[in-house]
């Protein structure tokens, strides 16, 4: 079922106009067409790094649904003069489909990050949301020879949604080269959100995520994330000299 949302188009590639409850629907009405779906969330990093990389331009453009998931993305998307709604990051998609879980029966599966963290991941979206089916969880340190194994993990789950939190473009690559194979309907790349549910890294206070300051954070509490923030400048060359 193709998505019918609105989008505009950032270093041309798509970026769908939804807020968080226009995202879910969409999402509900994927998981009742029982096919798979593959929604991205994108940040001005992965629009970057999709300039340089043909095999992620293409999964970005061919996407069910791609949310706006960074200030980065609003700025540019105003800036161009075709303003999006608001932010729609991955961890928030995640919880709320977690919350909903419960009441709507939703079978989704953890997969990806160090070991231990999806499952202290699901534990605590459990104990937040009673009735939350998390029915199964995967860590993302594999070998290749593994991968039929995990595929097969995931289809024995009878999973709806499938959140791979490996880091971009990897998880993209991985949802793009298996989405066929696994039986649920929403596969989705959430990068660091299993780290945040799980308690292990801490989202910015509110107060820096309103001032567009959740980079520094980031940056702070781990300085691995440096790379990736070094790619802001870019982004914002780029969007100017196309605009």
């Amino acid at each position: 079922m193709p998505c019918t949302l609105p989008s505009v188009r950032i270093l041309n590639l798509p970026v769908h106009d939804v807020n968080m409850e226009s995202a879910l629907t969409a999402i509900d009405s994927f998981i009742k067409s029982r096919t798979p779906h593959h929604v991205v969330t994108a940040d001005a990093s992965m629009l970057v790094m999709a300039q340089e990389d043909p095999a992620l331009h293409g999964i970005i453009g061919r996407a069910d649904l791609v949310t706006p998931d960074s200030v980065g993305i609003l700025w540019a998307a105003k800036r161009q003069g075709t303003p999006l709604r608001e932010r729609v990051s991955g961890v928030d998609i995640v919880e709320n489909l977690c919350a909903r879980s419960a009441s709507s029966g939703y079978r989704i599966f953890f997969f990806g990050a160090a070991p231990g963290i999806a499952d202290k991941a699901a534990d605590r979206m459990r104990a937040k949301y009673p009735g939350t089916q998390i029915v199964g969880t995967r860590n993302g340190f594999y070998k290749d020879t593994d991968v039929e194994a995990i595929v097969q993990q995931i289809k024995d789950s009878r999973a709806d949604v499938v959140c791979v939190a490996m880091g971009i473009p990897k998880q993209e690559k991985w949802i793009e080269a298996n989405r066929d194979r696994l039986d649920a309907s929403i596969l989705i790349g959430v990068g660091g959100t299993l780290d945040v549910l799980s308690g292990t890294t801490r989202r910015a206070p509110r107060w820096m995520q309103r001032l567009a300051l959740e980079w520094l954070w980031r940056v702070i509490n781990n300085p691995k994330k440096i790379s990736k923030v070094l790619l802001l400048p870019r982004f914002v060359t780029m969007v100017r000299r196309a605009s």
